[in-house]
Formats: structure tokens, C-alpha cells, sequence
């Protein structure tokens, strides 16, 4: 079967100019232009014939279209109405033969839920809304933990921050909160040229091989320590934990107790620290 025709600039255009859309700041829209990248970000995701993908923010369906020969389903995310209602349009003049493959939720991905979805999907693959990129993905390895892989597309420096290791100076929340659902890596940095418009920097891919270990129900005990670690950067876990502990000697006693140093910054715990002491602060 012979594989989807994918998007170019000039198809982008006329897209746009038939629906009247133009790309907005206050969505997060830079749409991709450029076939060779989106079989780039396909084959970086690594999917199977097996996978049932959901995608953030298609737009006008560059990406989709590189999705839908590869994956068994792709559950397309879109917040503007206009978009959400051509994009089934769009596959069946570009790939008829997947068409029957797409499902449409027009939706703000921020308050998606599993039950929303058809089939549980197991990657999420997007070049995400540059304006909300990280809640969106950290909203959506909350909500739907039959992911097993994300590959997602922002800007380069967030793309960092996910990726970034312990003792840096860009290792943070993010971070964090991504290493907790597992193995964080970036995947490649793309050019501003291949996106209409050109945004002002560079975007990176990042990869999370999702793990099936992944202490998900101590979560709500976990994120709040790390959220406290970070609030306050030149301080000492000791006093930045006081408040979740209720004092700084408490937070130094379970700090201890976790085999923690109280005299450690917030950027030298490591996913694996946080998790202990979430675990013992859930078992309290």
C-alpha cells in the first residue's frame, strides 16, 4: 500500500488560506512545512504497526499525515474548531487509504481523559503547543498510562530542562517530573525553517521510553516536594521542604531518614531521591 503524501509548504499554505487561519502566539501554532522532518520525528518515535497514537495540536495535519501509515490508529488533540474540523478532510485527500485510521477531539489537551479515548494509546507523538508544552505533557503521562513511548517536538530550551541531568543548572521541576514516569533523552534539534512561521529559536525532540515501574500512586506525594525543592534554588532542602513537613527540623528528620544530605540543593537529588522520600512521606 502505497504510503501518505505529506504536506509541504506550498499545500500549507493553501490550507490556510482556505480555512482563513493564520497562526497565533496565544495558541502555541507554528505549523510544519518540512516531509523530511516529519519522517524524521516518525522514525525517532520508533513506532510499531501495533501502536495507537495520540497527537497534540495537528494543526493542519503535517504530521498526522506521517502518523497514520505507520501506527494502527492516531487520536489527533485540536483546541480550535476550525482545524479539528478539516483534518479528517485533509487524510482522506492525502492518504485515503488510512483515513478510517483517525479520530478527532476537538479539545484542549489539558483536560483530556482516558475515558475520551476509544483505545488506550500506547505513544504520544506531537509537536506540542510551545506555550503550554510541558503540562501538556506531563497532563497526559498522568492521564493515560498505557503510554509507553513520547516523542514530542518544543522549543530547544525546554527541550533541555526535560532532559537535563542532576547538578545542572537547568535541571529542575521538568526535569524531574518527566524522569519520574522514565528514561529522559534528547532525540535531535530542528530548524527553525522548516515551520510557517519560522519561530525565533530552534526546537528539540525529546524521547521518553515510559517505565512500567513507575510509582504512580504515590505521585501526589512526590510532586510536591519537588515543587518545594525548586521553589527557592540557592537554599537548602532543609528549608525549602519546611513547609511540607511543617518544620525545617521535621523536613531534616525525614530528609535523614531517606539517607538524604539536609544540607543538599534541590538540583542534586536525583528522580530516585525524590521518589524515597515521597514513598516514606506517603507511608507517614
Amino acid at each position: 500500500m502505497a504510503g501518505a503524501q505529506l504536506l509541504g509548504p506550498a499545500e500549507i499554505r493553501d490550507l490556510a488560506a482556505e480555512l482563513d487561519v493564520t497562526p497565533t502566539k496565544k495558541l502555541g501554532q507554528n505549523f510544519l512545512h518540512d516531509p523530511n522532518t516529519v519522517r524524521r520525528i516518525v522514525a525517532a518515535a520508533e513506532l510499531s504497526a501495533d501502536d495507537h497514537v495520540v497527537e497534540v495540536g495537528p494543526g493542519l495535519g503535517s504530521l498526522t499525515l506521517g502518523l497514520i501509515d505507520t501506527a494502527a490508529s492516531v487520536t489527533a488533540l485540536e483546541i480550535d474548531p476550525r482545524l479539528a474540523g478539516r483534518l479528517s478532510t485533509t487524510v482522506e485527500t492525502f492518504a485515503p487509504q488510512y483515513a478510517e485510521r483517525l479520530s478527532v477531539i476537538n479539545t484542549d489537551a489539558l483536560k483530556v481523559a482516558r475515558a475520551d479515548f476509544d483505545v488506550a494509546p500506547t505513544a504520544l507523538v506531537a509537536n506540542l503547543p510551545y506555550n503550554v508544552s510541558v503540562p501538556v505533557l506531563l497532563h497526559l503521562l498522568a492521564e493515560l498510562p498505557s503510554i509507553r513511548r513520547v516523542l514530542v517536538m518544543v522549543q530547544k530550551e525546554v527541550a533541555d530542562r526535560l532532559a537535563a541531568q542532576p547538578g545542572s543548572k537547568i535541571y529542575g521541576v521538568p526535569s524531574v517530573k518527566a524522569a519520574f514516569y522514565g528514561d529522559v533523552s534528547r532525540a535531535g534539534t530542528i530548524g527553525k525553517h522548516v515551520f510557517w512561521p519560522a519561530p525565533n529559536i530552534e526546537s528539540g525532540l525529546v524521547r521518553i521510553d515510559v517505565s512500567e515501574t513507575a510509582p504512580r500512586s504515590v505521585r501526589d506525594s512526590i510532586f510536591p516536594l519537588v515543587d518545594a525543592a525548586f521553589a527557592q534554588r540557592r537554599k537548602t532542602l532543609r528549608s525549602t521542604l519546611s513547609g511540607v513537613y511543617g518544620s525545617a527540623a521535621a523536613a531534616e528528620d525525614a530528609l535523614r531518614a531517606a539517607g538524604i544530605d539536609p544540607g543538599l540543593r534541590g538540583e542534586k537529588l536525583t528522580v530516585a531521591d525524590f521518589i524515597r522520600l515521597g514513598e516514606a512521606r506517603h507511608g507517614a
